[in-house]
């Protein structure tokens, strides 16, 4: 019974992962139409970076010059997210994007530029029947990798899944 759970849920990453690749493959390919297949229309989105460095909004929102191509260098799911980064060696820019995937549709975009990510997943360790308050703990479940390449120091931030 565990293992069937267990291959259901690397099979539904796997399908997460794969509508987020899907997302990358139609904008490096301008495909307005399947962009707006995948993304739900109310989509949520999250920005830490500098606003001239909005390059997905402007993708999205069809703006045709914008130039900034979105490659991603490595794709992983995690429980309830997608994440993806990459860099852009030209600009010196590293990029994070954290997706939300439900029924295969992006509901939400967390996206980081020049900032080292670390995701942590938040649990309740403590004993229920303690009168004390429970203790938490907060294991890193992924750590961005290319920031580090940019040359200069970056803020960090934690996202708690």
């Amino acid at each position: 019974m565990k293992a069937n759970l267990r291959s259901t849920e690397a099979l539904e990453k796997e399908n997460k992962a794969a509508v987020v690749a899907a997302v990358y493959e139609a904008l490096s390919c301008r495909d307005a139409e399947t962009i707006q297949k995948i993304l739900a229309p109310d989509i949520e989105w999250w920005f830490h970076g500098p606003p001239s460095h909005q390059f997905l909004m402007r993708l999205l929102t069809g703006d045709e010059n914008e130039t900034f191509r979105f490659v991603p260098q490595r794709i992983s799911a995690l429980e309830g997210v997608v994440l993806a980064e990459g860099f852009d060696q030209h600009r010196s820019i590293a990029w994070v994007h954290a997706w939300t995937v439900s029924d295969s549709i992006v509901t939400q975009v967390k996206e980081y530029f020049n900032t080292s990510l670390t995701v942590t997943r938040f649990r309740n360790t403590g004993d229920s029947s303690s009168s004390s308050s429970p203790s938490h703990s907060c294991p890193s479940v992924w750590a961005s990798s290319l920031s580090g390449r940019i040359g200069k120091s970056v803020p960090g931030v934690v996202l708690a899944i």
